[in-house]
């Protein structure tokens, strides 16, 4: 029975490398549902963690808030207690926390969300595209902190976003954000 499960484990990590780097080129998806709109990019090591940028009408479409999500494998019984948490991490290295904001079941495993904050787009975008442009990258990595063992929650710590569209994908979701708005008149 253990072979079986470690060979379920070796195929399900083949996987999602496979997909990780067949699906390496960076796809935005914009849309919009109810009175917000939203640019998301998948994962470059797990293709199905996300990079959010969400934007509502209820700011005036001047603010985004920022949020990414983790796949986890592991299963420990107290994962739920992450929720509200915020939880150490690295981003292209800089040391900061993200809250955790969700933990549902999914797959074979566990989705994490963590937000990263609410910010004005404008500023905040041209941060960005200046801190990806420095660095070549984005990656964020969950790191041990105190209390916290990343290896206990997390079997892949780390993720990374191509963000070259990152400008215009932020500006149709601003502009679809302000369709929304004028059809609320």
């Amino acid at each position: 029975m253990h072979y079986v499960s470690f060979f379920f484990k070796c195929l399900f990590f083949f996987l999602v490398f496979f997909l990780s780097v067949a699906n390496s080129e960076e796809e935005w998806t914009i849309d919009r549902f109810n009175d917000l709109s939203y640019a998301r990019v998948s994962g470059e090591v797990t293709h199905g963690d996300s990079l959010n940028f969400f934007i509502s009408t209820e700011s005036n479409c001047t603010k985004v808030y920022n949020n990414f999500t983790f796949y986890t494998y592991e299963k420990p019984g107290d994962i739920k207690q992450l929720m509200d948490k915020n939880i150490p991490i690295k981003i292209n290295g800089v040391d900061v926390t993200a809250s955790v904001i969700g933990v549902s079941p999914f797959l074979m495993g566990y989705r994490v969300s963590f937000s990263l904050g609410i910010f004005p787009i404008k500023e905040y975008m041209h941060f960005l595209k200046e801190f990806y442009d420095e660095f070549g990258k984005y990656e964020i990595e969950i790191v041990d902190g105190i209390d916290f063992k990343v290896a206990k929650y997390f079997d892949i710590p780390n993720n990374n976003w191509k963000l070259d569209k990152l400008i215009p994908s932020i500006n149709e979701a601003q502009n679809q954000c302000s369709q929304i708005s004028h059809t609320k008149l």
